[in-house]
């Protein structure tokens, strides 16, 4: 944590305490070359695995990891692939060894905030394969829901629109219409039909002991 400031470590120190605390496995990772070396302990060879669409994963080394020779990867975006044959990905992904993502938002509360639109990445991550590994700048920490709610209508959102060419009010001008609004609630945004914000997840603590794993990395990645 050398290059971080002392405010930014302790909230770091903090989120992985808590973290821990509910039940999830945390790592800090100081740079995105120690990330991919743990995340190499922490599959095996042979393994199956599938992950969510991020561009962490591709900015940290991981994808490429995973999608090596070594492992089984469940690949939706294969060329060629049909969308029948992406939804028998997704449905196989449930039996999956490991799964792969990045979160939305991680409170120092030790809470994780993820908000989908198709969804298979937050159903992934609360059921089904039998180990999630969840990739993070420490950019993606927040103080609480409150600042994870935030962070999705003026950041995530509207990156992620704008990196799969949705046409959405947030893509265009860079935040939620509600991002503003006095008394805004939680679901409360545009009516577009492509909306990529339908459904709201907040993990806190776990039933499955360390089945979620939160690699933490001392530098900014994602959205």
């Amino acid at each position: 944590m050398n290059a971080l400031s002392n405010e930014t470590k302790l909230k770091i120190e903090k989120t992985i305490k808590n973290l821990k605390a509910n039940k999830m496995d945390a790592y800090y990772c100081d740079n995105k070359e120690d990330a991919c070396n743990l995340v190499k302990t922490l599959i095996k060879k042979g393994d199956v695995i599938s992950s969510g669409g991020s561009v962490t994963l591709k900015e940290t080394g991981v994808y490429d990891i995973i999608t090596s020779s070594d492992y089984k990867y469940l690949d939706r975006a294969a060329e060629g692939i049909t969308p029948e044959e992406v939804e028998e990905v997704y449905h196989k992904t449930f039996s999956s060894d490991v799964y792969f993502a990045s979160s939305n938002a991680i409170t120092e509360n030790g809470e994780l905030y993820n908000v989908d639109g198709n969804s298979n990445r937050v159903a992934a991550i609360l059921y089904g394969p039998k180990s999630v590994i969840l990739v993070c700048g420490y950019n993606k920490i927040v103080k609480n829901i409150d600042e994870a709610i935030d962070r999705v209508k003026r950041i995530a959102a509207p990156s992620n629109t704008i990196r799969l060419n949705i046409e959405t009010p947030c893509g265009k001008t860079g935040k939620c219409i509600t991002a503003d609004k006095e008394g805004a609630e939680l679901c409360s945004g545009c009516k577009s039909d492509r909306r990529i914000c339908c459904n709201y997840v907040v993990c806190a603590q776990q039933r499955h002991k360390d089945r979620i794993k939160i690699i933490i990395i001392g530098e900014k990645y994602g959205y």
